[in-house]
């Protein structure tokens, strides 16, 4: 899986909402500079959470974004879903959509698992949880892996 800027730039931004003590709105332009995201491609990213129900803008001058729900009911799959789609897809195609000849038709399986194990991981870590740097044990368990960690 190749995690896009879009999703990254997203989930920063969602961080940096989340952490703020005081939950008021916060701009484009702060946010941009607080996580290093151009505010073009912000803006756009803001206007695709905003689609999907994850952030409300607020007008006037205590106006900017915020989460539109619960930072600990938006999961890392939210984001992900909200701003590049599906987790897993084949020539833009969910897994159990694709079809292959009877030779190659194992690939779909491997195509379903792998989205079954990145949901393990992206539906189980809130946007809460990553404002707090405390991860669910399903993620730690993982990270403490040394086989995590190689580069292959």
């Amino acid at each position: 899986m190749r995690v896009s800027a879009k999703s990254d730039y997203a989930l920063r931004a969602l961080i940096e909402m989340a952490a703020r003590e005081d939950g008021k709105a916060v701009s484009a332009e702060e946010l941009g500079r607080a996580q290093e995201i151009p505010h073009g491609f912000l803006q756009a990213i803001l206007a695709d959470l905003r689609k999907a129900g994850v952030v409300i803008s607020q007008r006037g001058q205590s106006g900017g974004w915020r989460l539109a729900r619960k930072a600990s009911d938006v999961s890392v799959a939210d984001v992900i879903r909200a701003v590049d789609g599906p987790l897993v897809s084949v020539y833009g195609l969910r897994p159990e959509g694709v079809t292959y000849n009877e030779r190659a038709d194992v690939l779909q399986h491997v195509w379903i698992a792998a989205r079954d194990s990145l949901r393990e991981v992206f539906e189980k870590v809130s946007i809460a949880e990553l404002a707090s740097r405390e991860l669910p044990d399903e993620v730690t368990t993982r990270t403490a892996r040394d086989e995590a960690w190689l580069p292959h």
